[in-house]
């Protein structure tokens, strides 16, 4: 199965950010998390539906923890805004292979730990039209 997971947007401040997608109506559980490996912290919204679930799509509020993190480098050339889309797939190391096999540039060739426990690896924007991709393997499918 894969489908849209989520939205990226590269922020400089998630406490401003989070504002707009609360205003909107999208929820939070109000936890940020730290990604040390990725120089990363990231706040997740989720939408509602009818019986008051979370849905799959969510924005995920990215702000770097210093210069040196992709996402600072990221907002020094392009501004805030929409970093990465990700999408998820049923087994993240065995398409990770396939892709390299088949000539699309990975920024990773192997899965590492993401936002929620979740492995994830990107895809070049090269080999996607432009599009940095996150692939995402969730732990829990429920999440």
């Amino acid at each position: 199965m894969s489908r849209i997971d989520h939205i990226g947007i590269a922020t400089e401040n998630i406490d401003l950010a989070s504002r707009f997608w609360e205003q909107i109506g999208l929820k939070s559980d109000d936890s940020v998390e730290h990604n040390l490996e990725q120089g990363v912290k990231i706040k997740m919204f989720y939408g509602i539906d009818e019986n008051g679930e979370k849905t799959h799509s969510k924005v995920e509020l990215i702000e770097a923890l210093s210069e040196k993190s992709p996402i600072a480098k990221f907002i020094s050339k392009k501004g805030q805004g929409i970093q990465q889309l990700a999408i998820t797939v049923d087994d993240i190391d065995q398409l990770i292979l396939d892709l390299i096999d088949s000539g699309i540039r990975m920024i990773n060739n192997k899965s590492s730990q993401g936002a929620e426990g979740h492995k994830i690896a990107f895809v070049h924007p090269e080999s996607t039209g432009g599009v940095l991709v996150e692939l995402v393997q969730r732990i829990n499918m429920n999440s």
